[in-house]
């Protein structure tokens, strides 16, 4: 894991400009340093190292190619790297390595077998800045599901790249404003989706995609390589032939696979276990693949209501790992507050940051890497929203839809149900054209989410103009929705910066490309019954933990922030934010529109998820304030 940063063309002190942007990801990668520069300087590249693999300095970058050709920068790992150089060695591509890194292995496949073919071989998670010296065209790829991130854009006219927003905002010429065409997508959802960001002509590389740009460097050329909807599309019309039992054979072989590639590092290895049915399988695989004892790692608070490491304790025990666990309390959560602005860079507001940020770090002080379960939900239909959208979709879609529409509409502006919060979502529901066009709707909540930015306009983006019914099955439809959107853009930007951020990495098995293709080929049927999701992932862990010890509401990985946010501390925090004069003279959200949210959460109780949207955006923007 490690940082990577770049530009083209760029006017003034390239040295200078390219070590602010090292120095700002140094927790990406605090082992190591590097710069590069083209003769001419018309390009550079800069590298922040965190060492996993090979910790020589054999494993340095910027890395050339053993011919010279080809300089790189890589963030990530390529889990079959060994794999590749074999058969580099066998076809006689290579005579020998310097050393033993991945990222020498993926440099002379570049040369040996082309770029694209070089990533259509590679399985891992990894965003690779790649310039050939000889054609003069820099080439950036973003793995295939959205693990690591990279953005890319233009500052002053000049191409710039960098696997942290912070390191482009640095740069001595940065004058790009706020685009607040992303704000009504951020204040539905609580992140920016790709391809957006929060600065205008500063973008996120779509997962599965590969920019080429070449001199002049001012017209970026994006392709893609490989598209979860392309695969989730083949999976149906190429469903899985075998029995329930045989699936699940299957998804053990392929889940063995892939923890036995990712276990491997040259530092010490671990696990997060949540108690939940994903981590708890990856833990239970990788003590069975392992010769000692695992590595596990869990967080815990009093409140009952919010805490699974006493189950956690319970599996670890079970499989015989070297379990650590760490209480937390209510001030340890809060303290982090502050900082998770400075953390994510842009305006990010999943609460279980939080968590995800103590866990990680309480992790780092043992391991270097730390495998997760996140991916199980979407690809194994495990989240209960899927069967919610599915039983109203089936009471709904028998009603014409011109009839819903205009009933919706009706419904909306009724003053009778105007103040009626569970009303006035019904009758924005009404609307839906399809499950999809529903699961949608539901993201959004209330026709009110709209008023929160002062900016009307809208970008669209994959949940507005994507074609609906690319699949027959609606739950389906929604998984692939979240694979697309919420999992790369939400789940794994958590993951990613909270672990980054305390110098850990991060690997997820159930994201290997074999796994995922195989999970899309499913029967719905094979994933879930009724409630009951995860059904064919469940019949892999209960081979390795006993059903009746995982046999439990799981509640989550979360805490208690609206109970927080009431007491005096963090309300004071919340309101000094929302100062009404401070918004007038931000000129971005709707002053009014946030203190009726406000009002109403503390006067009546009514909670909604828009108002910790409302206070990271906040808390970003002073940040941002005291920046320029």
């Amino acid at each position: 894991m490690c940082g990577i940063a770049g530009f083209c063309n760029y006017p003034t002190n390239w040295e200078k400009n390219i070590l602010k942007m090292n120095e700002r990801m140094h927790h990406r990668g605090p082992d190591a340093g590097g710069i590069w520069a083209s003769d001419d300087a018309k390009v550079v590249l800069g590298h922040r190292r965190l060492s996993i693999v090979d910790l020589s300095e054999n494993g340095a970058q910027p890395m050339h190619s053993a011919s010279g050709r080809y300089v790189c920068v890589f963030n990530g790992e390529i889990y079959n790297y060994k794999k590749i150089r074999d058969k580099l060695l066998a076809e006689g591509k290579v005579r020998a390595f310097r050393g033993g890194s991945d990222t020498e292995v993926l440099l002379e496949a570049f040369e040996a077998y082309g770029v694209k073919e070089t990533i259509a071989m590679c399985k891992g998670m990894f965003a690779i800045a790649l310039f050939d010296k000889i054609t003069g065209k820099l080439t950036l790829i973003r793995d295939r599901i959205g693990e690591k991130p990279l953005y890319y854009g233009f500052v002053n006219h000049n191409f710039v790249f960098a696997s942290d927003i912070g390191s482009i905002r640095v740069l001595e010429d940065f004058h790009n404003e706020i685009d607040t065409k992303v704000l009504q997508i951020y204040f539905i959802h609580g992140y920016i989706p790709a391809p957006y960001s929060i600065y205008k002509d500063i973008y996120k590389l779509d997962a599965g995609c590969m920019l080429e740009i070449e001199a002049p460097y001012q017209k970026p050329k994006i392709s893609t390589y490989w598209s979860v909807r392309e695969i989730a599309k083949y999976g149906e019309a190429h469903p899985f032939q075998g029995t329930q039992k045989e699936a699940a054979d299957e998804l053990e072989r392929l889940l063995r696979a892939s923890i036995r590639e990712q276990m491997v590092a040259d530092v010490p290895v671990g696990a997060f276990l949540s108690a939940g049915i994903d981590s708890s399988t990856i833990v239970a695989l990788m003590q069975a693949e392992a010769s000692n004892k695992v590595r596990s790692f869990t967080i815990g608070m009093e409140d009952p209501k919010y805490n699974e490491a006493v189950y956690a304790k319970e599996i670890a025990k079970y499989l015989g790992t070297e379990h650590t666990e760490l209480y937390i309390t209510a001030q340890d959560a809060k303290a982090v507050i502050p900082k998770l602005a400075g953390i994510f860079g842009e305006p990010f507001a999943d609460s279980s940051q939080i968590p995800t940020y103590l866990v990680s770090k309480m992790t780092r002080e043992h391991v270097t890497v730390s495998l997760s379960g996140d991916g199980g939900d979407e690809l194994f239909c495990g989240y209960l929203s899927y069967s919610s959208i599915q039983r109203i979709w089936g009471k709904m879609k028998g009603v014409p839809y011109g009839l819903r529409k205009f009933c919706s509409r009706l419904l909306i502006h009724c003053p009778l149900i105007k103040n009626n919060q569970i009303l006035q979502t019904k009758s924005y529901l009404l609307g839906a054209k399809s499950a999809e066009h529903l699961y949608e709707l539901s993201n959004a909540q209330e026709a009110s989410n709209v008023n929160i930015a002062l900016e009307r306009e809208v970008y669209p983006y994959k949940h507005n103009s994507n074609p609906y019914g690319d699949l027959k099955d609606p739950q389906s439809s929604i998984m692939l929705m979240d694979m697309e959107v919420y999992h790369p853009d939400d789940i794994l930007v958590k993951v990613d910066r909270a672990a980054m951020a305390v110098s850990l990495e991060t690997r997820v098995p159930l994201l290997d490309k074999d796994v995922v293709e195989f999970a899309w080929t499913l029967p719905i049927e094979y994933k879930k019954q009724g409630e009951s999701g995860k059904l064919v992932l469940r019949d892999v862990l209960y081979r390795y933990v006993p059903k009746e010890i995982m046999d439990r509401p799981k509640k989550g990985f979360s805490i208690p922030i609206t109970q927080w946010l009431r007491e005096p501390e963090l309300r004071g925090w919340a309101e000094s934010l929302i100062d009404r004069a401070t918004l007038i003279q931000q000129g971005i959200l709707n002053a009014d529109e946030v203190w009726r949210i406000w009002n109403d959460f503390i006067e009546n109780g009514n909670w909604r998820i828009q108002i910790w949207y409302i206070l990271m955006f906040q808390s970003w923007m002073i940040k941002e304030w005291c920046r320029a």
